[in-house]
């Protein structure tokens, strides 16, 4: 019985071995020319775009931010030829391509509106929320389309390592048919100031990156049911601060997110214990994990299949992290969009869908019920 038990174990080790090495952690580099101006300095743009754009060689010329001489620390840090005044004055100079947009979301409509009408832009990299509601979402869509300019908004989760790999793993079947799955976060975030004038919180600024996930791994829902509670911590008003969030899907998957904004005390002697947490189970396997935000280490994956590992636990590694070497793919699928006139990955079309389930999740909290997606309109 050892030898069946030791034999089992070994033909699945070199079954998972081979199937491991087609898995592709971090998306390929196939295009790195297209120059981009940077509309913001702070955290996300100084320790997460910029750290990505200068490991992948994309080319920043220019940098603008709501003060002049924040921008202008930031260029220095990184070699950034050109600061501008204003962020108007950056999307109006003729060497930008591409604006990336690090900016409040009430004034990223605006800014947004100012690239389009630009002859020399050719792109525009939003962040996420898109809006702060779905109209003005939905107008930023057709007003992209007509002007005939790709618009992208940084749905980065897209790209953290454990996210891909476990997309790979789902769309060749290694699991089979997914049954349930599981996003937990016990995280502190660090709102940003401008949040505090917003009547939306945690489902706007960080239940996105799941909700944008599970869409990612398993399609559109058919409806979200979502709950919260406020967050002690968190002393600004706020209508949502603890949510929770049950997807159901039309292959029949269950979803759960929970964004714990809490997570415990922090006081001299915790422990502190934040985490985030993914769990997929399907017919023919489980696959798990971490998100390696907040604790800046690597995300991690671990799987068992029946198809592929013979039942035993396989943990691929990769040395990048979600931050910031998934700003990479993010910046250079809309490098390629450009050059080659392809549809960039993460369109602003999708990205309404992802507003909308958002927006499904408010109503849901303010209705106290299940909301379905088909009351919630895109077109």
């Amino acid at each position: 019985m050892t030898e069946t038990l030791e034999a089992r174990a070994a033909s699945g080790a070199q079954a998972a071995a081979s199937q491991a090495g087609a898995l592709r952690p971090d998306s390929e580099i196939r295009t790195r020319d297209v120059r981009i101006g940077c509309v913001g300095a702070g955290m996300i743009m100084a320790e997460c775009h910029l750290a990505a754009y200068r490991e992948a060689g994309f080319p920043v010329v220019g940098i603008a931010s709501r003060t002049e001489a924040k921008a202008r620390q930031v260029a220095e840090r990184w070699g950034i030829p050109k600061v501008h005044a204003t962020p108007e004055a950056l999307i109006e100079d003729s060497e930008v391509e591409i604006v990336d947009l690090a900016f409040p979301p009430d004034r990223q409509p605006e800014l947004i509106r100012h690239a389009l009408r630009q002859p020399h832009v050719k792109a525009v990299l939003a962040q996420k929320p898109l809006a702060l509601t779905l109209d003005e979402a939905k107008a930023l869509r057709d007003e992209a389309a007509a002007a005939g300019k790709p618009l992208s908004v940084n749905q980065n989760m897209r790209y953290d390592q454990s996210m891909r790999v476990l997309k790979q793993l789902i769309d060749r079947g290694a699991l089979g048919e997914i049954v349930f799955a599981q996003i937990d976060m016990h995280a502190i975030p660090h709102w940003q100031g401008f949040l505090a004038g917003y009547d939306r919180l945690t489902l706007a600024n960080m239940s996105v990156h799941h909700l944008d996930a599970l869409r990612f791994l398993f399609g559109d829902p058919d409806e979200i049911t979502t709950v919260t509670r406020k967050d002690p911590r968190t002393t600004f008003a706020h209508s949502d601060g603890i949510t929770v969030s049950t997807l159901r899907f039309p292959s029949g998957v269950l979803a759960l997110t929970s964004e714990d904004v809490w997570s415990g005390p922090r006081v001299e002697g915790y422990a502190d214990d934040q985490h985030i947490r993914w769990r997929v189970e399907g017919t023919e396997g489980v696959a798990k994990g971490t998100i390696g935000w907040p604790t800046g280490a690597a995300s991690t994956l671990s799987y068992a299949s029946t198809r592929e590992t013979d039942g035993q636990w396989v943990t691929p590694s990769w040395e990048t992290m979600w931050f910031p070497h998934a700003f990479i793919g993010v910046m250079e699928q809309l490098q390629h969009a450009v050059r080659t006139g392809e549809t960039p990955a993460l369109t602003v079309e999708d990205n309404v869908r992802t507003v909308a389930l958002i927006e499904a999740g408010y109503r849901s909290i303010a209705e106290g019920r299940t909301v379905r997606l088909s009351e919630i309109a895109i077109d």
